[in-house]
């Protein structure tokens, strides 16, 4: 998993210089699949259940799990990348989100907060812990920094399969959940939204978008719980590293 997780932050990392305006989605999700396939591995999202692409491309106020398309992508919006890779029988998933162009100063708090939400729940990523420690620190930072935690998706299990358990909710409370142990791996992704955590599905039966469409923001890594701590998996040199 250390090796699938190094090839997938490297795809990850190609990707964002192409992130600009006048791009498409469509085009950065045919990269990622070039990136995966010429590195050995697989994108597994893709036919994962009938989703028909190698990322999830979601613009502004979606979610998660939106389409990428030929419609280019305009300054002042935000996009989240979601990637998923399959190497040597062991799975990758990690998300970003990253602005186009020129963003409002409240864009760029929520993506940085959301990133933050992340790092918090990675510090209760801790062996003896419980996986509402997890959910209570992401839910803390984002509701005092006056967003909406997105309840609807989660983080989850990882390892062979995409979606293993244990669900890794970004809300909770602490000492409840499933104890953390070593050898658990698991993603924690934090979904932030600038306003509701309310959300509707697109006719697409797949992309999810907030009720009052206002913009939302994704983090995710990839992580292996150590007897001492959590250490990133989807994040370099390789041997991951140490939260």
């Amino acid at each position: 998993m250390r090796e699938s997780g190094k090839l997938l932050h490297q795809v990850l990392e190609a990707l964002k210089p192409m992130i600009k305006p006048g791009v498409t989605t469509l085009e950065i999700d045919r990269m990622a699949e070039k990136l995966i396939r010429d590195g050995g591995a697989i994108p597994s999202s893709k036919g994962y259940e009938g989703f028909p692409y190698s990322i999830c491309a979601s613009v502004d106020s979606e979610v998660v799990h939106g389409f990428p398309s030929d419609v280019p992508l305009r300054d002042g919006q935000i996009v989240s990348i979601d990637c998923t890779l399959i190497l040597n029988g062991w799975q990758s998933d990690s998300a970003f989100t990253s602005p186009v162009g020129n963003v409002s100063a409240e864009a760029k708090k929520l993506i940085r907060v959301t990133e933050e939400c992340f790092w918090k729940g990675v510090s209760q990523a801790r062996a003896g812990n419980r996986l509402g420690d997890i959910g209570w620190a992401v839910q803390q930072h984002a509701e005092m920094n006056g967003y909406g935690v997105i309840r609807d998706f989660c983080g989850h299990g990882i390892g062979r399969e995409m979606h293993e358990d244990p669900s890794v909710p970004n809300y909770g409370k602490p000492g409840r959940g499933a104890r953390l142990v070593p050898g658990m791996t698991l993603t924690i992704e934090p979904m932030i939204a600038m306003g509701t955590w309310k959300v509707f599905i697109k006719d697409n039966d797949w992309t999810a978008v907030t009720r009052d469409n206002r913009p939302c923001a994704h983090y995710e890594h990839t992580l292996v719980i150590t007897e001492g701590g959590p250490e990133i998996l989807s994040l370099p040199s390789g041997a991951g590293v140490q939260a």
